[in-house]
């Protein structure tokens, strides 16, 4: 992605605007998971300057429904403007959808260290509808779990049970 970055962070070379915007997004947590950053979640597509010069974000939501998403703009605006990037313009985009690959490999790390289950890579987005489709424990690693609810604590998450160690457990699902 030319002059901006991708969905973890800035290109080389990018300049001290740019940079210094995705070190304040990188402090802004999601409210409902807030182990995770909107950089881990993989939400900001870009980070760049347009074709007049002007500093632009652009977002994607985890969902067009998310309760959260009025809440995560307004942190983001708030961290970009403690930042002194008050000229900063947020953009919305929602195709391509986002979808849980874009999560960082930090963040499924920090999810399983949280005690959530991550969404597995590359599988073919069935989780939400295969319920055969179990997670490993996060806590023991146990593959032996099972789904207590699909609906789990937020709408991104479902509950489960390791029948090793006993514990409910969320996951993260798949999308």
């Amino acid at each position: 992605m030319p002059d901006g970055g991708s969905c973890w962070g800035p290109e080389p070379g990018a300049d001290a605007a740019v940079r210094a915007a995705w070190d304040a997004l990188a402090r802004v947590n999601d409210p409902e998971i807030p182990v995770l950053t909107v950089v881990d979640l993989g939400m900001i597509r870009r980070v760049g300057r347009d074709a007049d010069g002007r500093l632009r974000v652009t977002i994607t939501p985890t969902y067009s429904g998310c309760p959260a998403t009025g809440v995560i703009t307004f942190e983001i605006r708030r961290a970009l403007d403690e930042a002194g990037l008050t000229d900063a313009v947020l953009d919305s985009a929602v195709f391509p959808p986002w979808t849980t690959d874009w999560i960082s490999q930090s963040g499924l790390e920090k999810l399983r260290a949280y005690g959530i289950a991550p969404p597995p890579r590359g599988a073919g987005k069935r989780a939400l509808t295969a319920p055969d489709e179990v997670p490993a424990c996060p806590r023991c690693g146990s593959g032996d779990t099972r789904v207590i609810s699909v609906f789990g604590s937020t709408a991104c998450k479902a509950l489960h049970r390791c029948n090793a160690c006993l514990e409910p457990f969320d996951s993260f699902k798949c999308i």
